[in-house]
């Protein structure tokens, strides 16, 4: 089973301003580095989530935050060490784009049209900025747009919601070095949110309309084809999009999901405590895996 971190009642020592959430950075005294709390929503499956799709993109060799499940005064949630070096610093991509268009807003964080895929792309291939810390990028993958295609890849496969432009984002170290910091935050996946009444109709549905099938087309990323779009992409045609500027990278990705069957996922829910998840929340969101795998792996 996987650990679930009861962090001291006097932990926090700097609140995190960023979210709606819970949140705070603490020091641990085990080994001395600093660590993110964050609080999941009651009644939803946002810590399951978290650390499942943490496990999804180590198997998958994505560069990803850590996350672990976690405990703090009787809260629920998730703990994480940070990816940013000392004195060093996250820049995330509101920041980025607002820099390059004046006319982009940078405090909405959905219905941004500028935020387009072919924009960030553009920004990851910037002269510069190198792969993620500790990352060794294969050569299949030319430049930090390569890996970015990742984790759209991944966004399309548990169906995440949540890649709006402070989802991601740079990292300017002490000596001026810049790097594509690791995909980070996917509690907005595999249908967590969902009541467990609703994952069962959906599952046993012959209403088409009601399936889990139908389910997965509508997963929206907050990503748009161009400024002038009316509706942002869904995941999975971020991911296509993403493709068209980089195939080689895509290319890299869907065969590294090929390689990740369906059963080394199961084995990941199996390892997720009953207490953090139910039985009808494992079958939907291993449902939707199964089905946005293979909708990934035909389009190739």
């Amino acid at each position: 089973m996987y650990l679930i971190i009861v962090i001291p009642e006097d932990a926090p020592d700097t609140p995190e301003q960023l979210g709606t959430k819970e949140k705070f950075w603490f020091t641990r005294e085990e080994d001395g580095k600093r660590y993110l709390f964050k609080e999941g929503r009651p009644g939803t499956g946002e810590n399951w989530a978290e650390k499942v799709c943490c496990e999804i993109a180590r198997r998958l060799t994505i560069p990803h935050a850590e996350y672990n499940l976690a405990l703090w005064r009787n809260l629920r949630g998730v703990v994480t060490p940070t990816f940013v070096p000392k004195d060093g610093r996250l820049i995330l991509g509101n920041e980025l784009l607002a820099h390059l268009d004046t006319d982009y807003d940078k405090e909405k964080r959905f219905g941004v049209k500028q935020h387009t895929v072919s924009v960030v792309m553009a920004v990851m291939r910037s002269p510069g900025v190198e792969a993620p810390y500790g990352y060794n990028k294969p050569e299949e993958l030319r430049n930090p747009a390569s890996i970015f295609v990742g984790y759209l890849m991944l966004d399309a496969l548990v169906g995440n919601q949540d890649r709006h432009h402070e989802n991601w984002g740079l990292i300017l170290d002490k000596k001026r070095k810049v790097t594509i910091a690791p995909t980070f935050d996917h509690a907005s996946s595999l249908g967590r949110n969902e009541q467990d009444a609703t994952r069962i109709e959906r599952l046993y549905t012959k209403d088409k309309g009601r399936s889990v099938e139908e389910y997965v087309l509508k997963a929206r990323s907050a990503f748009y084809a161009k400024a002038s779009s009316a509706k942002p992409l869904s995941t999975f045609d971020a991911f296509q999009e993403a493709s068209r500027h980089d195939q080689r990278a895509a290319a890299y990705w869907l065969g590294k999901l090929r390689d990740t069957g369906i059963e080394e996922v199961e084995r990941i829910f199996g390892y997720v405590p009953e207490t953090e998840i139910s039985n009808p929340a494992k079958e939907f969101a291993l449902r939707m895996l199964d089905l946005n795998r293979n909708r990934l792996l035909k389009a190739t």
